[in-house]
């Protein structure tokens, strides 16, 4: 689950973490008031999306004056914002942070995640910190430096020491940059972070280290623990499919395709999206009803998929081990029913129950195209939907 970069950056405050006051506004006379309560000489208006890149789209302004500040807000609330996270799509702005303006000497990045190679958290920095940091990571990776910490003593102050010297974070800011780091970490740990990102941190003229901007990020198998951070989810910023899934607790991410996939298990939801694609189709979808799935929750993972309009055609793809192939059939031949199945629909069954499944499909009525094996359930909707 992601978060705006202003509740971020609440969360961070409760570690510690230095940040600049700033105040989340939703109108324009909202934010000309949060300027105005802030009281410094320069503001910044900062829209709040998630996703980043928001600088170089344009929408993020400097404001000097109060004029400026209902000028900037006028032009970003409510403008889609297209950037290299956003897709072609973009974002609607809905929300802006006001946020006091800083004396910035030096942009650094700290950005902590958890390493699939190695098992472990791993901080890492860089003194070449701001909006062309993927560049940097791209062009000189020799400049991202990287801590792999381990989990049983956690981050320790002598490995923070080592990065904030290798970042050439000035000697009297070190002490800062260190306590910076620790309390990040433990903000991750704590909050079961997938990804902390901080960019830029910034080394400001009466000598504080801060975070300018905050990317937080969650692991929702986490979220149960974390009611407060459930509280920060916004749902304007989620697919609405992905949305109605989450209701039924099923993985549902939406694609740009259009065939359709429902899979029990994730393994095969990859693979059946793989074997699309090999095939010269386009997922619509990743879709995993789980193994505990019931006729309910099937008719409603169908209902999901057929409310996309890009959908042409659907692929349903089950290996029955724990799932049962009656409940699939049952679910797929109800949800038909409730939403009138007028689009091309290949089913392969397989595993537990499967001729009773079979059955149930064969004596629905609906036009099903069966398949004898995830190849052949493919191509077959590959050709049906060209």
């Amino acid at each position: 689950m992601n978060i705006h970069e202003y509740q971020g950056k609440e969360v961070l405050k409760q570690y510690g973490v230095a940040v600049p006051n700033g105040k989340v506004a939703f109108s324009v006379d909202e934010a000309v008031q949060a300027a105005e309560q802030l009281g410094t000489p320069v503001v910044v208006v900062k829209a709040q999306i998630h996703a980043g890149g928001r600088g170089k789209a344009g929408g993020v302004k400097v404001a000097k004056s109060l004029d400026e500040v209902r000028a900037y807000a006028s032009e970003i609330l409510g403008k889609v914002l297209v950037t290299h996270q956003t897709g072609p799509e973009g974002k609607e702005v809905k929300r802006l942070l006001i946020e006091q303006g800083c004396d910035i000497k030096k942009e650094y990045y700290i950005g902590i995640v958890v390493d699939r190679a190695t098992g472990r958290v791993v901080l890492m920095g860089s003194e070449e910190g701001g909006m062309d940091i993927e560049e940097v990571a791209e062009n000189t990776p020799e400049k991202i430096i990287k801590v792999v910490v381990d989990p049983a003593v956690g981050l320790q102050v002598f490995q923070a020491r080592k990065l904030a010297y290798d970042i050439n974070i000035p000697g009297e800011l070190v002490n800062k940059a260190v306590k910076f780091m620790l309390a990040l970490y433990q903000a991750f740990v704590d909050k079961d972070c997938s990804i902390a990102e901080i960019n830029p941190l910034v080394v400001t003229g009466d000598g504080q280290v801060m975070a300018l901007d905050a990317k937080l990020n969650f692991d929702s198998n986490a979220l149960y623990r974390h009611k407060d951070i459930l509280e920060y989810r916004d749902l304007d910023e989620e697919d609405e499919k992905e949305i109605e899934a989450s209701k039924y607790d099923l993985s549902y991410i939406a694609l740009d395709g259009n065939i359709g996939c429902m899979v029990n298990g994730a393994g095969l939801a990859m693979s059946t999206m793989d074997i699309i694609k090999y095939y010269g189709g386009e997922p619509a979808n990743f879709l995993d009803v789980g193994g505990g799935a019931t006729t309910e929750k099937v008719t409603e993972a169908f209902k999901i998929i057929l409310s996309d309009p890009n959908v042409k055609g659907i692929f349903v793809n089950i290996f029955g081990g724990i799932m049962r192939c009656d409940v699939i059939a049952n679910g797929v031949v109800e949800a038909a029913k409730q939403v009138g199945l007028s689009r091309p629909l290949v089913v392969r069954l397989e595993g537990t129950n499967v001729e009773i499944g079979k059955r149930i499909l064969n004596e629905s009525g609906l036009n099903i195209v069966a398949a004898d094996s995830m190849a052949d359930g493919a191509q077959k909707i590959v050709a049906l939907v060209q």
